[in-house]
């Protein structure tokens, strides 16, 4: 199963080589896009928490079999948390101190907020799942996050918030997959039935994955970040900045096996392009979907 990752970017809608001229709207663009293809990865859903009035209209817009992967609240991955998009209801419940901060991490949130947030979260997605839309909730962790009992703890944590969903991990340093704990991080995620996330992504940093393909539950996956190793770790980068490469037909083909290795050893794979700057994405996941093709990889969705 095959996307990418948001399909409301504004370089993508501005570049004009995607959505045809009159999908002007919201609604029109959603449609269009899983017109194309069967899968697609809710970013939004990382910088603020999502509503299930929203859900249900992305339940509208798309045909049976569509799925969506919603990416983690950032409260839930440890990164820092704008204090002025929280729901309006649970600002109001914040203590004056850390309301008056501009950003805030679980840590320091009192627990009755952490809960409210979470409850928010699990419940406005409920239209997804219900109509068997939602594929997992990528916790995408940032590069200060290490193997360590706290955040084992934390992930046991999470298998019990999700209730029924199912998480899928996304490291963001080289500690997890190196030599000495790579067999020990893939069986913990499998024990907690999560999902691994295989990635392509710039080597040689400490922030670096290595491409390593394993399945550790039903559902295996990968996200292409492409390889701008230029503007990987750059401060002052964007996400169209750091997302910004074009794949070659040689760089994709070296997934081709490792992609038909997980076919094998799991239910769905989701392969997710999260290069985007201009229409990028959609460029290289049907470049991705043809090297597939050629290699006689079947991608379920596509024509």
């Amino acid at each position: 199963m095959l996307g990418t990752a948001s399909w409301t970017d504004r370089p993508l809608i501005e570049s004009g080589r995607f959505y045809p001229s009159e999908a002007r709207s919201a609604e029109a663009r959603l449609r269009y896009y899983a017109s194309q293809f069967p899968l697609v990865e809710v970013d939004s859903t990382y910088y603020g928490l999502p509503t299930e009035d929203v859900a249900r209209l992305w339940v509208e817009r798309t045909p049976d079999g569509f799925t969506f992967d919603v990416k983690a609240y950032s409260l839930f991955t440890n990164h820092p948390t704008p204090t002025a998009r929280l729901p309006k209801a649970i600002q109001a419940e914040l203590p004056p101190a850390l309301a008056r901060t501009k950003r805030f991490y679980r840590k320091d949130a009192p627990p009755a907020i952490v809960d409210l947030c979470w409850s928010t979260f699990v419940d406005a997605l409920r239209p997804l799942h219900d109509s068997g839309r939602l594929g997992v909730i990528v916790f995408q962790l940032p590069k200060w996050t290490f193997p360590n009992r706290e955040t084992k703890s934390y992930f046991d944590e999470i298998r019990d918030r999700l209730g029924p969903y199912r998480a899928a991990v996304e490291f963001r340093n080289d500690v997890w997959m190196n030599a000495e704990n790579q067999e020990s991080t893939l069986a913990l995620l499998g024990d907690l039935n999560f999902t691994y996330i295989c990635v392509d992504e710039p080597q040689g940093f400490a922030s670096s994955v290595p491409p390593i393909s394993a399945a550790t539950n039903a559902i295996a996956f990968v996200r292409f970040h492409g390889r701008n190793t230029e503007r990987w770790e750059a401060p002052s980068a964007t996400s169209a900045e750091r997302f910004d490469y074009e794949y070659r037909a040689e760089e994709l083909d070296e997934w081709v096996p490792k992609i038909g290795q997980l076919a094998m050893h799991a239910h769905a794979v989701h392969l997710v392009m999260n290069t985007n700057n201009h229409d990028q994405g959609p460029a290289n996941a049907r470049l991705l979907a043809e090297r597939l093709t050629a290699a006689g990889v079947t991608v379920a969705g596509w024509p």
